[in-house]
């Protein structure tokens, strides 16, 4: 048996340790969000490590409580969506069909390869439909009809085919969700979603039809994209121990089924991946550098939020942002390494 002093100064010791270790990432963390400040589209950072909430910063009067756009980082939430329904056999899986699904939307002089896209294809970007982003997006949202202009849209490839990111593949999905269930989007992600702790959407926009726009437009706080983040990185379950999004389908959707040929990252189902400082990194990016980043291999989420108006992948600063999660992820080694010593 261990005498007293020994055991008061062990006790001491591991307390010692371990405040040095949460008070080493925490100074790291304050050194890497002040050189940050540099990255002036940058708007808002959150980091939670290990399940809590351990760094926050915002810059030029921006705040992780007031909500933004984060444009189609919401792809990631679409991709939930879909999930959670096919678990709850509002949908049969990603294999399903969508033709039958939006009758009425088809166009009248159909191309028979419609009948051959999929829900797993739309989520992945492989419909083979013409995109309606980029250069055609500002058209697309011109139509009358969001859910007809999309499935109208000439083949550019073989449904399973290469990727061609176009948010009209996460409205289709959107408007698939609306009919299967006679509820908008966003009341089924405020009822689904919402139990996890800080999960919130403030505001989203709708097409001219009153469906919610998938994977565009959507508000949310750096904080309550946090919790969203988090919730796929605990598998899918809730911070009050629910299981809100089924853990094979968090699975699935980080399986690379294509890349972009922007930048060779993989994609899955509403999730870019690639790898950060020697980690598998599963991200959600919307335009201007809206980013979820997902690290599971260092219990580590993080949320980044830019200027909404600056295209992040041609000005550099989508790298910039990767460069600093890399030096988040060095961080939290240099810490557990620290305290396993």
């Amino acid at each position: 048996m261990l005498k007293r002093p020994t055991v008061i100064l062990a006790f001491l010791l591991m307390l010692s340790v371990a405040a040095h270790g949460a008070d080493g990432l925490e100074e790291r963390l304050e050194k890497l969000f002040d050189e940050a400040e540099r990255l002036t589209p940058l708007r808002t950072v959150a980091i939670a490590h290990e399940g809590a909430v351990v760094a926050e910063r915002s810059y030029r009067g921006h705040s992780p409580a007031r909500p933004a756009n984060i444009k189609s980082a919401s792809k990631s939430i679409i991709s939930a969506l879909v999930g959670i329904a096919i678990d709850k056999g509002v949908l049969q899986g990603p294999d399903q069909k969508i033709a039958p699904l939006l009758q009425g939307e088809l166009p009248a002089d159909v191309d028979p390869r419609l009948q051959q896209v999929t829900i797993g294809h739309l989520l992945s970007m492989q419909a083979g439909l013409g995109r309606t982003s980029g250069p055609n997006y500002g058209r697309w949202v011109a139509s009358d009809n969001w859910v007809r202009a999309a499935l109208a849209m000439p083949f550019d490839d073989e449904p399973g085919g290469t990727m061609l990111y176009s948010t009209g593949s996460t409205h289709l999905l959107s408007a698939i969700l609306t009919r299967r269930t006679g509820r908008s989007t966003l009341e089924l992600a405020r009822e689904w979603l919402g139990p996890q702790e800080g999960f919130s959407i403030a505001a989203w926009d709708r097409d001219p039809q009153g469906i919610y726009l998938g994977g565009n437009q959507m508000a949310m706080s750096a904080r309550s994209l946090l919790a969203f983040g988090e919730l796929y990185r605990s598998g899918g379950m809730s911070r009050g121990g629910r299981q809100l999004v089924p853990a094979d389908w968090i699975k699935l959707s980080w399986q690379p089924r294509t890349a972009s040929r922007f930048t060779g990252d993989g994609y899955g189902y509403g999730w870019f991946m690639r790898q950060i400082a020697g980690e598998a990194v599963f991200y959600g990016w919307g335009y201007g550098g809206q980013m979820v980043y997902v690290v599971p291999g260092r219990a580590l989420t993080v949320v980044m939020t830019s200027d909404e108006n600056g295209p992040a992948g041609r000005s550099g600063h989508r790298d910039d942002l990767h460069a600093l999660l890399e030096r988040i992820i060095e961080a939290t080694k240099d810490v557990r390494e620290a305290r396993s010593n």
